[in-house]
């Protein structure tokens, strides 16, 4: 668990990158992955680069989604950033604080 613990500060450390940003992007992976959020009926399709995710970063979202796609967002950070592309990780940087944004594109279908 320390090295967990370690290597997790020093991906913070080095990226500044907190654990919110983290959660923030399986949230979001999850939404890409399926952008329904597991409510039965017609598929939404989305055109991801007109949000600004290109190609090869969909594809390492949506497999994350997948991954992920019932589990909690609050995963341990280094777990997340070994799974990301080079691609992901320069856009995880530059995109960190929007991220959480793509809830509000995309609210639950059932709310009210």
């Amino acid at each position: 668990m320390a090295n967990e613990n370690d290597r997790s500060g020093e991906i913070q450390k080095i990226t500044g990158l907190k654990s919110i940003h983290f959660a923030d992007l399986i949230r979001a992976s999850q939404l890409i992955f399926d952008p329904n959020g597991g409510v039965s009926g017609p598929k939404r399709q989305v055109d991801w680069q007109s949000f600004g995710i290109p190609v090869i970063v969909e594809e390492n979202l949506k497999f994350l989604g997948k991954k992920y796609q019932y589990s909690s967002p609050h995963l341990p950070d280094e777990l997340i950033w070994e799974q990301l592309n080079q691609e992901t990780r320069s856009w995880f940087l530059e995109n960190k604080d929007m991220l959480w944004e793509f809830e509000e594109f995309f609210p639950a279908l059932d709310e009210d």
